[in-house]
């Protein structure tokens, strides 16, 4: 029972660093968000079916390769992007938990564009015109993975909030 609580504190922490990590990152934010979510799995207070793993992990380990190699920093040398690309799928991941958890992905999909598209239209975020291809690579690569990471958070929030939830069965007990 001890250590039931102690790795749900665990993941716990690990989801909140993740979604610092969306705001500021230094580190790629869907590790510890993916780490979060098996610590609230082996907690027992969510239960994850194993095709979710499988997925979630692979498409963690994609943003994790990409984030290797791809290019250090923004071309402009701010970061303030994070704060509308993240905000923007927190957002979309609140509207799908409230909604329905099967649009959850499509609400930080649409929250993360728009988020970028907000950006571009500030005076930082300028040199992202929308007909670009920079447009498009910048949310390929800034974007992607975001939206991995919020929408692993939002997986385990919404295990945590809905213990009846029909997409994440319960464990028998």
């Amino acid at each position: 029972m001890v250590l039931q609580y102690i790795l749900l504190f665990l993941g716990i922490a690990c989801l909140v660093l993740a979604v610092a990590m969306v705001l500021y990152p230094k580190f790629v934010a869907a590790i510890p968000a993916y780490a979060g979510l098996v610590l609230l799995h082996y907690s027992y207070y969510i239960a994850v079916p194993t095709k979710t793993f499988i997925e979630w992990g692979v498409m963690t380990a994609m943003v994790a390769a990409l984030a290797y190699i791809s290019p250090k920093g923004e071309p402009d040398g701010k970061r303030s992007s994070n704060l509308y690309v993240g905000l923007g799928a927190m957002a979309g991941a609140l509207v799908g938990i409230v909604t329905d958890p099967r649009f959850m992905v499509l609400g930080v999909t649409l929250g993360a564009a728009a988020g970028q598209f907000m950006y571009s239209r500030t005076p930082d975020g300028s040199w992202l015109d929308f007909k670009s291809k920079a447009y498009w690579q910048y949310f390929c690569a800034k974007c992607f993975a975001t939206i991995v990471a919020v929408a692993i958070i939002g997986i385990a929030i919404k295990g945590l909030t809905t213990p009846d939830c029909p997409d994440i069965p319960l464990p028998n007990n």
